[in-house]
């Protein structure tokens, strides 16, 4: 459901109140400024009524003092307010992509699911970036436009209140009417643009992964030209947010116009009935030309709105979805592990059927295979044991205690979960292993190297554990790397054990060195190990089998 414009705008306002006395010092600046601004305007026509001889309250060296002070002070007072201005937006854009990450750390195994890490990855960089033009460059306009344009209400209302009734209905135009319907005729535009970006990065991450089988089927042509086409529903979208700006201009100007001759024939007919004089004419038709900065800034806010709303929904839809299960943290915490049962377990993703009425109970000291087709459900079991979902029917319990009653962070401490797929990081070789357990030492990394058969490999690489890893791991082997995730698995030194086909890479020399490995920890583990090798399943103490979702 699609939030209120307002709407996102108060919810990110909300985010402003840490920083609201830095806002405050924004806003003032800024109206000091423009005020500084169009008072420049007011005594140069002041100071050419008084070259005509026209009775007003200050001399000529007065005037052409306050010119210069104006002129000194508007420089001034516009880079305290660009500074504290920016100063706010960098500091909130932090405070964002911390809370957008942490919103993500509890999302992710779900949300990464729906295969969204294009989408995802537009919302962290050019969503929140655009954010920034909406706390630089939103906020304190609208309101240095309100006080700005009350206290020029206020000076027009000491000449005449015709004036002042103009001047209303020129600034309540050009800053209010004009914004609102503008940025409600072409808020869809925005919204299908930010998604469009959102939608291309998801096919072009896709491509650069997929790169290689792309040149191996020969569909580097097909999906070139899928990318040419994302690009022009792009570009026409963007073309659309342009038109939108050419449109809100064009009205800017007209409105502009219209209220200028109109003051000015209202001062005309109000002098040749002797309502003001010359030099309240002037000043007026001056000071209402010279005024229109703030009130045109929120004008031209509408053009950047288009997106920054689409952008503020994006995101503050994210921070507002409710995880798929909820971490636990005032249950139980694991002091040791010396059993896991699953007791009549049933699962299905939507309609799709996978567990049904699943029993097993594993002891400590135990290997326990499971054996499948693929599909079978087995992965689905261990992402079960692992608290990322929760089955339908039954209980999965460790040392008789239900999984939903255990503090998700003392479950996931206990438990080192290893898939065929190991990410690796664009960081050393040493750090990718390290990640498991900050605080082990380095004996302890090259010990658990050497478990999963990956030391020697590592030390005949020029520099050895300081090897630079390159994006996506695109410098090592699908073997190479399932073995540092391995070997973070033993670093790790969780009680709990589960890995879901963690040789399908390897060799069988390879792979009875890590199988070895762990029937030496066996003792002190609880493991569990999903293959569809008979040789992997050669280590176990049981091995069973699941066919549709059931054992046999």
């Amino acid at each position: 459901m699609r939030k209120n414009g307002f709407v996102i705008m108060w919810q990110l306002l909300k985010l402003v109140t840490p920083l609201a006395h830095i806002m405050a010092f924004t806003i003032i600046m800024g109206v000091l400024g423009f005020l500084a601004a169009i008072f420049i305007m007011v005594l140069g026509a002041m100071g050419l009524v008084n070259l005509l001889d026209f009775p007003v309250h200050l001399s000529f060296s007065q005037i052409l003092t306050a010119l210069i002070v104006l002129a000194l002070a508007r420089g001034i007072l516009r880079y305290l307010e660009q500074m504290s201005g920016h100063y706010i937006a960098f500091k909130l854009l932090a405070l964002l992509r911390d809370k957008v990450f942490t919103a993500l750390r509890k999302l992710a195994f779900v949300k990464l699911q729906g295969k969204q890490s294009g989408q995802l990855l537009s919302l962290v960089t050019n969503d929140i970036e655009l954010l920034e033009v909406f706390y630089a460059h939103t906020i304190a306009p609208i309101m240095i436009a309100l006080f700005t344009s009350s206290i020029l209400l206020a000076v027009f209302a000491h000449i005449s209140p015709w004036f002042t009734l103009i001047a209303f209905l020129a600034y309540l135009t050009i800053g209010v009417i004009l914004p609102i319907v503008t940025t409600q005729m072409a808020r869809e535009d925005g919204r299908v643009y930010r998604e469009l970006v959102g939608e291309m990065n998801d096919y072009f991450l896709d491509s650069v992964r997929g790169m290689k089988e792309l040149q191996l089927f020969g569909h580097e042509q097909e999906r070139l030209a899928g990318i040419h086409q994302r690009s022009e529903q792009i570009d026409n979208a963007f073309l659309k947010i342009k038109q939108q700006e050419g449109k809100v201009r064009t009205y800017t100007e007209i409105a502009v116009s219209v209220f200028n001759i109109l003051i000015l024939v209202t001062g005309v007919a109000l002098y040749l009935n002797q309502q003001v004089n010359f030099a309240g004419l002037l000043i007026a038709v001056i000071l209402l030309m010279s005024s229109y900065g703030p009130v045109i800034a929120l004008s031209n806010l509408s053009n950047n709105l288009l997106q920054t709303l689409a952008s503020g929904e994006r995101v503050l839809g994210l921070l507002s979805e409710e995880p798929h299960l909820k971490d636990v943290v005032k249950g139980v915490d694991l002091q040791t592990v010396e059993n896991i049962e699953v007791e009549n377990v049933s699962f299905a993703y939507t309609d799709e059927q996978i567990l049904s009425n699943l029993n097993l109970r594993l002891q400590k000291g135990q290997i326990l295979g499971i054996h499948g087709r693929s599909g079978s459900g087995k992965s689905t079991l261990l992402k079960l044991m692992m608290r990322f979902y929760d089955p339908q029917t039954g209980t999965i319990r460790i040392n008789g205690t239900d999984l939903k009653q255990i503090n998700t962070l003392s479950l996931r401490e206990h438990i080192a979960y290893i898939t065929q797929q190991t990410y690796i990081f664009n960081e050393t070789i040493y750090d990718n292993i390290l990640m498991a357990n900050r605080t082990a030492s380095k004996a302890q990394v090259i010990e658990a190297a050497k478990k999963a058969s990956i030391h020697d490999f590592i030390m005949s690489l020029p520099a050895g554990y300081d090897t630079q890893i390159n994006e996506l791991g695109s410098n090592l082997s699908d073997g190479e790397k399932q073995r540092i995730g391995i070997a973070r698995a033993f670093l790790h030194n969780a009680p709990i054990i589960l890995l879901d086909e963690p040789t399908s890479n390897l060799d069988s020399l390879n792979e009875a060195i890590i199988l070895q490995s762990l029937l030496n920890v066996k003792a002190e583990k609880l493991i569990v190990l999903v293959s569809h090798r008979a040789s992997t399943m050669a280590i176990c103490d049981q091995v069973i089998q699941i066919e549709n979702g059931r054992m046999s």
